[in-house]
């Protein structure tokens, strides 16, 4: 069925080749041709103009000259006439008005009420954890004057302290270098410096004496002391103050935690300090009111002491108990305790009891502005604003949560104070705000570490120093919102004081 069979081959010549070459062409394209032409505009005229006062008519001045009984022509004269009446009632009925009573322009920018210029470190007291216990400036407010030593004594301190003094004035101030370094035996709980002479600097000492040091001296500077006699101080002398004596000398006045208030004059030839006078407070000896009872009959443990400026006679102090004093100078009524061995006798100073507070009264301070207005402050956290005509205070304000250390009025604005409190913080109060938190706050320093004291620089007002107890001393430097005198400040003081006899 099936057989192999030869056949001749057949090829076939390819046609696409021919027909792919054949149908190739080239073409090309381009765009239209483009067209430009140039033009050019320009103004076709220009023109300038200008103006200038006129020339000033001579002639009638020349006319009023020549004939001064001539009429002079309606003009600023009869204006003033016409207007007169009706802005002198406007300006009456404006001054009667009191819109804008508690307005107050603020220059500055209110964001920055206070900037620190220095942080001030003396580091041999910052190795011993020395605390700052008291600054004071000179009486040209260049030197701020800093004392070491420790707010809190579990026994006996005979740790070495400092006294250091640094010229701010000068152009380039070392900040962890004082210009001057007194070394003390003991702690310095009290300082104040010279309201005249500023290289004079008094203290008071833990042991209980008051030494008064004089900066000018190259050698040995310490002017005038205590010692440790019969007169002196027995216990840690908190408070040291410069009074002013007869022949415009001065004094130094010292208040310890014992209940004694010494006075002392200034013997510089014998490098000593002599008792002028001595004062001791007694419970029972405190004058008591019909609204409350001042209980004890132990002394009265001093911890402040401010002075009138208005009074020489009237010193006011605070003590551990709370209990409140005005005292006199004058006072002749002697005191119901034994005597020590003092030179002279100890009188009876306390003629009138403020309502105690609740605990210790750490800082006094009467105004510069007002004779019967006070403030004081301690460990309730509250600033009491007081009179000296009653026993209540006018106004408390809550100035910390903690204890308050310092407190001092503006040198310059009238209701404006400052109080150093336990929680680091210095607040700073205007009483002429509706609102009585605080104007401005200070703030700076590591966490935990209490504001202890502070002082206005009363030559330059816009300086504010406050030690801490890391040691520190810092310069504040205040906007002049907080130190420039609104006009109707000493009226508002004058309303506040004068609920005293309402």
């Amino acid at each position: 069925m099936f057989c192999d069979e030869t056949l001749a081959s057949v090829s076939i010549q390819p046609t696409w080749r021919k027909a792919q070459q054949s149908s190739q062409d080239s073409k090309g394209c381009q765009t239209q041709a483009v067209h430009s032409c140039q033009m050019a505009v320009q103004v076709k005229s220009t023109s300038a103009a200008f103006t200038q006062t006129e020339r000033p008519d001579l002639s009638l001045e020349r006319h009023l000259a020549e004939n001064p009984d001539d009429p002079a022509p309606p003009g600023l004269r009869e204006f003033l006439r016409r207007v007169e009446g009706l802005v002198t009632r406007e300006l009456f009925q404006n001054s009667r008005s009191h819109a804008f009573d508690d307005y107050q322009v603020n220059w500055e920018d209110g964001s920055r009420p206070v900037s620190c210029l220095h942080r001030l470190q003396h580091p041999n007291a910052s190795e011993q954890d020395l605390q700052v216990t008291c600054v004071s400036w000179s009486c040209t407010g260049a030197v701020i004057a800093c004392a070491y030593g420790r707010t809190s004594h579990s026994d006996w301190n005979s740790d070495k302290s400092y006294v250091c003094t640094w010229n701010l004035d000068r152009r380039n101030v070392s900040l962890k270098q004082p210009d001057q370094v007194i070394d003390v035996p003991t702690g310095v709980t009290a300082l104040c410096c010279h309201p005249e002479r500023p290289a004079i600097i008094a203290g008071g000492l833990y042991n209980g004496e008051v030494v008064v040091w004089d900066t000018s001296r190259t050698q040995d500077l310490v002017l005038a002391q205590t010692g440790m006699s019969t007169d002196s101080h027995r216990e840690p002398v908190y408070q040291v103050k410069w009074v002013p004596l007869q022949k415009k000398e001065f004094g130094v006045l010292s208040a310890c935690s014992g209940g004694r208030v010494l006075q002392w004059t200034l013997d510089s030839e014998q490098n000593q300090l002599v008792l002028h006078a001595a004062y001791a407070l007694m419970m029972q000896q405190v004058p008591q009111s019909s609204s409350f009872k001042v209980r004890g009959s132990s002394t009265v443990g001093i911890t402040s002491l401010a002075l009138s400026r208005w009074d020489p006679d009237t010193f006011l102090v605070g003590s551990e108990g709370g209990v409140l004093l005005r005292c006199s100078f004058s006072s002749q009524t002697l005191a119901a305790t034994p005597s020590e061995g003092e030179s002279v006798t100890l009188r009876a100073p306390a003629v009138f009891s403020f309502r105690p507070g609740t605990g210790p009264i750490h800082s006094i301070h009467c105004s510069p502005f007002h004779r019967n207005v006070f403030v004081s402050a301690g460990t309730d956290g509250l600033a009491h604003l007081h009179s000296l005509l009653q026993t209540d205070p006018l106004l408390s304000l809550r100035v910390s949560d903690s204890y308050v250390f310092d407190v001092q009025w503006s040198p310059t604005r009238p209701l404006v104070f400052a109080a150093a409190t336990g929680q680091g913080e210095v607040q700073i109060f205007d009483l002429s705000h509706r609102s009585l938190k605080p104007a401005a706050t200070i703030d700076h320093g590591a966490a935990g570490q209490a504001a202890t004291c502070l002082s206005f620089n009363s030559q330059n007002p816009r300086l504010l120093a406050v030690g801490k107890t890391d040691g520190t001393v810092g310069i504040w430097q205040l906007s002049t919102y907080l130190t420039e005198q609104t006009p109707l400040e000493i009226d508002q003081l004058e309303h506040m004081a004068s609920q005293a006899a309402e």
